[in-house]
Protein backbone atom coordinates (compact mmCIF):
# COMPACT_ATOMS: atom_id res chain seq x y z
CA UNK A 1 0.00 0.00 0.00
CA UNK A 2 1.16 3.73 -0.42
CA UNK A 3 3.31 5.49 1.53
CA UNK A 4 1.86 8.00 4.06
CA UNK A 5 3.67 11.17 3.06
CA UNK A 6 5.36 13.36 5.80
CA UNK A 7 8.20 15.59 6.36
CA UNK A 8 10.45 14.62 9.60
CA UNK A 9 10.29 17.10 12.38
CA UNK A 10 13.66 17.18 14.55
CA UNK A 11 13.03 18.30 18.77
CA UNK A 12 16.07 19.31 20.52
CA UNK A 13 14.92 18.92 24.28
CA UNK A 14 17.07 18.78 27.44
CA UNK A 15 17.42 14.57 27.56
CA UNK A 16 18.10 13.15 30.78
CA UNK A 17 21.16 10.79 30.38
CA UNK A 18 23.36 9.35 33.38
CA UNK A 19 24.94 6.69 31.95
CA UNK A 20 25.42 7.10 28.25
CA UNK A 21 22.35 4.86 26.66
CA UNK A 22 21.86 7.54 23.90
CA UNK A 23 23.88 9.03 21.33
CA UNK A 24 25.68 11.99 21.88
CA UNK A 25 23.73 14.93 20.32
CA UNK A 26 20.41 12.78 19.18
CA UNK A 27 17.64 14.49 18.53
CA UNK A 28 14.26 13.56 19.14
CA UNK A 29 12.65 13.23 15.13
CA UNK A 30 8.82 13.33 14.52
CA UNK A 31 8.82 10.39 11.76
CA UNK A 32 4.95 11.19 11.27
CA UNK A 33 1.88 12.18 12.71
CA UNK A 34 -1.84 12.73 11.36
CA UNK A 35 -2.79 9.43 13.58
CA UNK A 36 -5.74 9.01 15.64
CA UNK A 37 -3.48 7.06 19.11
CA UNK A 38 -0.54 4.77 18.49
CA UNK A 39 0.38 1.99 20.10
CA UNK A 40 1.41 -1.26 20.25
CA UNK A 41 5.23 -1.16 18.39
CA UNK A 42 6.65 -4.42 17.07
CA UNK A 43 9.60 -5.18 15.52
CA UNK A 44 10.53 -8.08 13.08
CA UNK A 45 14.05 -9.28 12.02
CA UNK A 46 14.90 -6.42 9.12
CA UNK A 47 14.22 -3.71 11.73
CA UNK A 48 10.97 -2.70 10.14
CA UNK A 49 8.20 -1.46 13.10
CA UNK A 50 4.50 -2.04 12.84
CA UNK A 51 2.63 -0.20 14.86
CA UNK A 52 -1.25 0.46 15.61
CA UNK A 53 -3.80 3.04 15.16
CA UNK A 54 -6.69 1.40 17.19
CA UNK A 55 -9.34 4.30 16.90
CA UNK A 56 -8.99 3.96 13.04
CA UNK A 57 -8.58 0.01 12.97
CA UNK A 58 -5.00 -0.22 11.09
CA UNK A 59 -1.84 -1.33 11.62
CA UNK A 60 1.02 0.39 10.14
CA UNK A 61 4.55 -0.10 9.10
CA UNK A 62 7.79 2.12 9.73
CA UNK A 63 10.33 1.04 6.93
CA UNK A 64 13.68 1.29 8.58
CA UNK A 65 15.56 1.77 5.73
CA UNK A 66 13.85 4.24 3.84
CA UNK A 67 11.57 6.01 7.35
CA UNK A 68 8.53 5.88 5.43
CA UNK A 69 5.04 4.22 6.66
CA UNK A 70 2.69 2.72 5.18
CA UNK A 71 -0.49 1.20 6.07
CA UNK A 72 -0.06 -3.39 6.35
CA UNK A 73 -3.66 -3.77 7.48
CA UNK A 74 -6.84 -2.65 7.62
CA UNK A 75 -9.86 -3.74 9.68
CA UNK A 76 -7.37 -4.91 12.47
CA UNK A 77 -9.67 -5.98 14.76
CA UNK A 78 -8.49 -2.57 16.83
CA UNK A 79 -5.09 -4.04 17.43
CA UNK A 80 -3.81 -3.01 20.47
CA UNK A 81 0.07 -4.54 22.05
CA UNK A 82 1.86 -6.93 19.36
CA UNK A 83 5.01 -8.80 19.17
CA UNK A 84 6.54 -10.80 16.30
CA UNK A 85 7.67 -14.17 16.61
CA UNK A 86 10.32 -15.85 15.07
CA UNK A 87 9.05 -17.11 12.28
CA UNK A 88 7.52 -13.91 11.44
CA UNK A 89 4.12 -14.45 12.81
CA UNK A 90 2.38 -10.94 14.22
CA UNK A 91 0.68 -11.84 17.45
CA UNK A 92 -1.52 -8.65 18.61
CA UNK A 93 -3.85 -8.03 21.13
CA UNK A 94 -7.40 -7.61 19.22
CA UNK A 95 -9.20 -5.45 21.30
CA UNK A 96 -12.34 -5.40 19.14
CA UNK A 97 -13.64 -8.95 20.42
CA UNK A 98 -11.15 -9.19 22.94
CA UNK A 99 -9.07 -11.72 21.16
CA UNK A 100 -5.61 -12.71 20.46
CA UNK A 101 -4.99 -12.79 16.60
CA UNK A 102 -2.03 -14.14 14.94
CA UNK A 103 -1.26 -12.27 10.92
CA UNK A 104 1.19 -13.83 8.65
CA UNK A 105 3.28 -11.37 6.27
CA UNK A 106 0.33 -10.69 3.97
CA UNK A 107 -1.96 -9.48 6.50
CA UNK A 108 -3.99 -12.35 6.33
CA UNK A 109 -5.44 -13.20 10.58
CA UNK A 110 -5.92 -16.30 12.12
CA UNK A 111 -7.60 -16.04 15.68
CA UNK A 112 -5.75 -17.77 18.74
CA UNK A 113 -7.72 -16.48 21.71
CA UNK A 114 -11.01 -16.13 22.39
CA UNK A 115 -12.10 -16.18 26.25
CA UNK A 116 -10.96 -17.88 29.37
CA UNK A 117 -12.39 -20.73 30.58
CA UNK A 118 -15.79 -19.63 28.56
CA UNK A 119 -16.17 -16.18 29.73
CA UNK A 120 -14.86 -13.32 27.36
CA UNK A 121 -11.50 -11.52 28.11
CA UNK A 122 -11.74 -7.97 29.42
CA UNK A 123 -9.28 -6.74 26.53
CA UNK A 124 -6.25 -8.65 25.93
CA UNK A 125 -3.97 -5.03 25.62
CA UNK A 126 0.16 -5.73 25.50
CA UNK A 127 1.88 -8.77 25.20
CA UNK A 128 5.53 -10.22 25.15
CA UNK A 129 6.55 -13.58 23.58
CA UNK A 130 9.51 -15.91 25.50
CA UNK A 131 12.22 -16.68 22.76
CA UNK A 132 11.25 -20.37 22.94
CA UNK A 133 7.43 -19.78 22.51
CA UNK A 134 4.57 -18.85 25.21
CA UNK A 135 2.72 -16.25 24.99
CA UNK A 136 2.29 -13.07 28.35
CA UNK A 137 -0.68 -10.86 28.18
CA UNK A 138 -1.94 -8.28 30.43
CA UNK A 139 -5.77 -8.24 30.16
CA UNK A 140 -6.86 -4.97 31.65
CA UNK A 141 -10.41 -3.56 31.42
CA UNK A 142 -10.67 -0.28 29.89
CA UNK A 143 -14.37 0.04 28.93
CA UNK A 144 -15.03 0.74 24.98
CA UNK A 145 -17.52 2.54 23.12
CA UNK A 146 -17.29 -0.37 20.35
CA UNK A 147 -17.85 -3.09 22.70
CA UNK A 148 -21.08 -4.78 22.43
CA UNK A 149 -21.90 -7.23 25.91
CA UNK A 150 -23.75 -7.77 28.21
CA UNK A 151 -22.04 -6.64 31.45
CA UNK A 152 -18.75 -4.62 31.88
CA UNK A 153 -16.48 -7.27 32.92
CA UNK A 154 -16.98 -11.35 32.68
CA UNK A 155 -13.57 -11.81 34.43
CA UNK A 156 -12.91 -12.07 38.09
CA UNK A 157 -10.32 -8.90 38.19
CA UNK A 158 -7.63 -7.44 35.88
CA UNK A 159 -5.05 -10.69 35.06
CA UNK A 160 -1.65 -11.50 33.34
CA UNK A 161 -2.11 -14.90 31.26
CA UNK A 162 0.03 -17.09 29.76
CA UNK A 163 -0.23 -18.90 26.40
CA UNK A 164 1.61 -22.16 25.90
CA UNK A 165 3.77 -22.53 23.12
CA UNK A 166 1.65 -25.23 21.48
CA UNK A 167 -1.24 -22.90 22.29
CA UNK A 168 -2.98 -25.94 24.36
CA UNK A 169 -2.99 -24.37 27.69
CA UNK A 170 -4.10 -21.00 28.72
CA UNK A 171 -4.18 -19.92 32.23
CA UNK A 172 -3.75 -17.17 34.50
CA UNK A 173 -0.19 -16.09 35.92
CA UNK A 174 -1.30 -13.41 38.61
CA UNK A 175 -4.59 -12.08 40.07
CA UNK A 176 -3.61 -9.44 42.43
CA UNK A 177 -2.95 -6.29 40.30
CA UNK A 178 -5.19 -3.48 40.39
CA UNK A 179 -4.79 -3.06 36.26
CA UNK A 180 -1.83 -5.01 34.50
CA UNK A 181 -0.88 -3.17 31.50
CA UNK A 182 2.64 -3.22 30.12
CA UNK A 183 4.86 -6.12 30.07
CA UNK A 184 8.55 -7.34 28.38
CA UNK A 185 11.05 -10.04 29.76
CA UNK A 186 14.31 -10.64 29.22
CA UNK A 187 16.16 -12.24 26.39
CA UNK A 188 17.22 -15.22 28.30
CA UNK A 189 13.66 -15.52 29.17
CA UNK A 190 14.59 -15.61 33.22
CA UNK A 191 12.21 -12.62 34.28
CA UNK A 192 9.07 -10.80 33.09
CA UNK A 193 8.49 -7.48 34.29
CA UNK A 194 4.67 -6.02 34.49
CA UNK A 195 3.30 -2.49 35.31
CA UNK A 196 0.64 -2.11 37.58
CA UNK A 197 -0.60 1.31 35.81
CA UNK A 198 -3.00 2.53 38.33
CA UNK A 199 -1.02 1.70 41.09
CA UNK A 200 1.94 3.22 40.06
CA UNK A 201 4.27 1.04 40.27
CA UNK A 202 5.86 -2.26 38.15
CA UNK A 203 7.35 -5.23 39.47
CA UNK A 204 9.74 -8.17 38.44
CA UNK A 205 8.97 -11.74 38.40
CA UNK A 206 11.44 -15.20 37.75
CA UNK A 207 9.85 -17.38 35.51
CA UNK A 208 9.52 -21.10 35.55
CA UNK A 209 9.86 -23.69 32.90
CA UNK A 210 6.03 -23.96 32.88
CA UNK A 211 5.06 -20.20 32.38
CA UNK A 212 4.40 -19.98 35.85
CA UNK A 213 5.55 -16.64 37.64
CA UNK A 214 7.47 -16.44 40.95
CA UNK A 215 8.83 -14.49 43.66
CA UNK A 216 7.50 -11.32 42.50
CA UNK A 217 9.13 -7.88 43.71
CA UNK A 218 8.65 -4.35 43.51
CA UNK A 219 10.84 -3.42 40.36
CA UNK A 220 10.13 0.53 40.43
CA UNK A 221 7.44 2.99 42.11
CA UNK A 222 6.59 4.08 38.13
CA UNK A 223 3.59 2.09 36.27
CA UNK A 224 3.61 2.00 32.76
CA UNK A 225 1.44 1.97 29.72
CA UNK A 226 4.12 -0.34 26.63
CA UNK A 227 7.40 -1.30 27.50
CA UNK A 228 11.08 -2.23 26.48
CA UNK A 229 14.21 -3.63 27.60
CA UNK A 230 17.86 -3.32 26.38
CA UNK A 231 20.76 -5.11 26.14
CA UNK A 232 22.23 -3.47 28.99
CA UNK A 233 18.87 -5.02 30.94
CA UNK A 234 17.78 -2.03 31.20
CA UNK A 235 13.46 -1.18 31.11
CA UNK A 236 12.05 1.60 29.42
CA UNK A 237 9.10 2.66 30.72
CA UNK A 238 6.02 5.31 28.71
CA UNK A 239 3.78 7.54 29.90
CA UNK A 240 5.45 11.18 30.27
CA UNK A 241 7.83 10.44 28.20
CA UNK A 242 10.08 7.90 28.31
CA UNK A 243 11.76 6.65 31.72
CA UNK A 244 14.50 4.49 31.89
CA UNK A 245 15.76 2.24 34.41
CA UNK A 246 18.45 -0.15 35.16
CA UNK A 247 18.24 -3.40 36.25
CA UNK A 248 18.22 -2.34 39.48
CA UNK A 249 15.37 -0.51 39.41
CA UNK A 250 17.43 2.98 39.59
CA UNK A 251 16.31 5.62 36.91
CA UNK A 252 18.83 6.81 34.74
CA UNK A 253 17.32 8.82 32.22
CA UNK A 254 14.21 10.70 30.97
CA UNK A 255 13.20 11.51 27.38
CA UNK A 256 10.59 14.21 26.77
CA UNK A 257 7.96 13.51 23.83
CA UNK A 258 6.12 16.62 23.09
CA UNK A 259 2.31 14.48 22.97
CA UNK A 260 0.13 14.14 25.53
CA UNK A 261 0.51 10.46 26.25
CA UNK A 262 3.67 8.27 25.54
CA UNK A 263 1.92 4.77 25.01
CA UNK A 264 4.57 2.46 24.05
CA UNK A 265 8.51 2.00 22.72
CA UNK A 266 10.35 -0.90 21.17
CA UNK A 267 14.00 -0.54 19.44
CA UNK A 268 13.94 -0.53 15.49
CA UNK A 269 16.22 -0.59 12.98
CA UNK A 270 18.57 -3.76 11.44
CA UNK A 271 21.16 -2.87 14.53
CA UNK A 272 18.52 -2.20 17.61
CA UNK A 273 19.82 1.11 18.11
CA UNK A 274 16.99 3.10 17.16
CA UNK A 275 14.57 3.76 19.80
CA UNK A 276 10.49 3.56 18.09
CA UNK A 277 8.33 6.06 20.55
CA UNK A 278 4.72 5.79 19.50
CA UNK A 279 2.68 8.83 21.34
CA UNK A 280 -0.83 10.21 20.89
CA UNK A 281 -1.31 11.40 17.46
CA UNK A 282 2.64 10.66 16.00
CA UNK A 283 5.49 8.52 16.16
CA UNK A 284 8.91 9.37 17.10
CA UNK A 285 12.60 8.14 16.93
CA UNK A 286 15.48 8.65 18.73
CA UNK A 287 19.64 7.39 18.05
CA UNK A 288 20.69 5.20 20.92
CA UNK A 289 24.32 3.94 22.30
CA UNK A 290 22.72 0.87 23.65
CA UNK A 291 20.68 -1.50 21.07
CA UNK A 292 17.53 -3.44 21.70
CA UNK A 293 16.77 -7.45 22.19
CA UNK A 294 15.35 -9.59 19.78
Amino acid sequence: MAALIGSPQVFSQEIEDKKGIIEKNADLVKVQDGFSFTEGPAVNRFGDVFFTDQPNNRIHKWNALSNEVSVFKEDAGRSNGMYFMLDGTLVACADNQNELWAFDTDGNHEVWITAFKGKKLNGPNDLWIRPKGGIYFTDPLYPRPYWERSKESEQEGQNVYYLSADRTELFKVTDDLVQPNGIVGTPDSKYLFVSDIKAKKTYKYEIREDGYLINKELFCEMGSDGMTIDERGNVYLTGDGVTVFDRKGEQIAHIPVPAGWTANVVFGALDRKTLFITASDAVYTLKMKTRGVW
